[in-house]
């Protein structure tokens, strides 16, 4: 990952309705497993693969032809009964299952990341279908999927969140060898973002 920051200035045609342009964006950028952006008041897009602050949002691949419409993103407030029921369930407090999906997905129920994770908490297939999860885009099955699996993280390295942040993040048998976050730009990111969001959302 390079941290790089990519400024693009918007064009009559919505930036070409940015079909393409992630092939525009520098190569190293480009092939980041996650990229993120945002647009200033000047209307000008700015794409990084290290985001550092709440203003970059997830650029999936899929936005090159939704982004224009605003996806599919859902009103987080639609999905305050399956986050309580999934937090219940887990033992999670659900500010931090909100943040998890704000930075996974940005509330986007069909996101589908260049990796192939997927829906609102970003569950590879694999995972999803060890978590018992029938439905990888429905909401119920997703949160309560990605929820079992945070839990799962959170047990195994005994509670502490940045371990289990960083395991939901790149895995956790990266997390136990090395015995701590990862020095992985990405990683660190993640798990810097849950956090903020997390304390946003704790708030009253």
């Amino acid at each position: 990952m390079t941290g790089r920051r990519w400024p693009v200035r918007r064009s009559s045609l919505l930036l070409a309705c940015l079909v393409g342009l992630v092939w525009a964006l520098p190569p190293a950028l480009a092939s980041a497993k996650q990229i993120y952006f945002y647009r200033d008041r000047r209307g000008v897009m700015h794409f990084t693969d290290a985001p550092t602050d709440t203003r970059y949002r997830l650029f999936q691949l899929r936005y090159r032809v939704t982004i224009g419409s605003g996806g599919h993103r859902i009103d987080p407030k639609l999905l305050e009964p399956y986050i309580s029921v999934a937090s219940k369930r887990f033992k999670l407090d659900p500010a931090l299952v909100k943040a998890v999906i704000q930075v996974e997905s940005a509330f986007d129920p069909y996101a589908v990341s260049w990796a192939g994770a997927k829906g609102l908490m970003q569950l590879m297939p694999e995972t999803a279908d060890l978590m018992g999860v029938a439905n990888i885009f429905g909401l119920k099955d997703n949160i309560d999927g990605g929820s079992r699996y945070l839990r799962l993280m959170l047990d195994r390295f005994k509670g502490d969140l940045n371990l289990a942040l960083a395991a939901y993040n790149i895995g956790p048998e990266r997390v136990a060898r090395e015995k701590r976050v990862p020095d992985v730009r990405e990683t660190r990111m993640y798990v810097q973002r849950v956090l903020q969001y997390y304390r946003k959302y704790k708030k009253p």
